[in-house]
């Protein structure tokens, strides 16, 4: 079975418990809005690519941390549309879970799919220690002092260091997929591959200011100048966005030189490249071709 498709099962049988009888019908159909159809699920992609480097002989860890992973992903995606923040009304082309549910049970939705990651590591047939490491390393991801809720926090603060924010609101994330995927797969030491981690994500958030100033609500599948209309810090208000667009490639060749050796550098080192392509709109990508 292939990575995605591996990625895909995990999911669904992940959010398969809000399926079950009890549960409040429209509060199971807002958590299947919000994790499927499917995103691009980078960072359970790259969890599972750094545990394939480390070898990958405890698979259904590897399945746990990145469904784990994903589901807080998404869990934030439903939190920052809400009117309290973002105010989107779209995401990946589609009614966010707001706009199609309502508030109330959009906040319930990504509080149960917060709750959803932990019971779904917690179930993983994995051994006791590989266990604790994943709940760790996975909980400080989106917890404080610098996970993607302190990263949050920081735009309610009146003044913000962009590389800070940005490290917490997108990288934590990142970083707990590469030390996730190392730990899964018994690696001595999987805090060696945090940094790669944590300059993926500060990429990753470029890119994505880079896509909220210079791309379209279509090519998104979101609203867009979002950053412009609510005063929040971003790369490009910054650097430019031609200075974004470079620190988004200089955060990637600087994330490539920090990855401990490994057998399928290769493999990792092209789907770095391949995202960061991506995440470029199409009108910059083409004029810098």
């Amino acid at each position: 079975m292939d990575v995605m498709a591996r990625i895909e099962k995990s999911l669904v049988a992940a959010v398969a418990l809000a399926d079950r009888p009890g549960c409040p019908p429209r509060l199971s159909a807002a958590m299947q809005a919000a994790v499927f159809p499917k995103g691009a699920r980078v960072r359970p992609r790259l969890c599972h690519a750094v545990a394939a480097a480390c070898g990958d002989d405890e698979p259904a860890a590897t399945d746990a941390a990145g469904s784990a992973i994903e589901l807080l992903h998404c869990a934030s995606l439903v939190h920052d549309d809400l009117p309290c923040f973002d105010n989107a009304k779209l995401r990946r082309g589609r009614p966010s879970v707001h706009a199609a549910f309502g508030e109330p049970l959009a906040v319930l939705a990504g509080d149960a799919l917060i709750v959803l990651a932990f019971q779904t590591l917690a179930k993983s047939r994995c051994s006791p220690l590989r266990l604790a490491q994943l709940i760790a390393t996975i909980g400080d991801a989106v917890g404080v002092p610098h996970g993607i809720a302190a990263g949050q926090a920081w735009e309610c603060e009146p003044e913000i260091d962009l590389s800070h924010y940005h490290r917490s609101k997108t990288g934590a994330l990142f970083a707990a997929a590469t030390v996730s995927g190392a730990a899964a797969a018994g690696h001595a030491n999987p805090e060696a591959w945090r940094s790669l981690g944590e300059k993926i994500g500060e990429a990753y958030q470029v890119a994505d200011d880079i896509r909220d100033a210079a791309s379209d609500e279509e090519e998104a599948g979101k609203p867009v100048g979002q950053d412009a209309a609510l005063g929040r810090p971003n790369a490009v208000l910054r650097y430019g966005l031609t200075g974004a667009v470079s620190y988004l490639h200089d955060l990637v060749a600087d994330g490539i030189r920090t990855m401990p050796p490994c057998a399928h550098a290769h493999e990792l080192r092209l789907l770095m490249e391949q995202e960061a392509k991506r995440l470029v709109p199409r009108r910059l990508a083409a004029s810098a071709a």
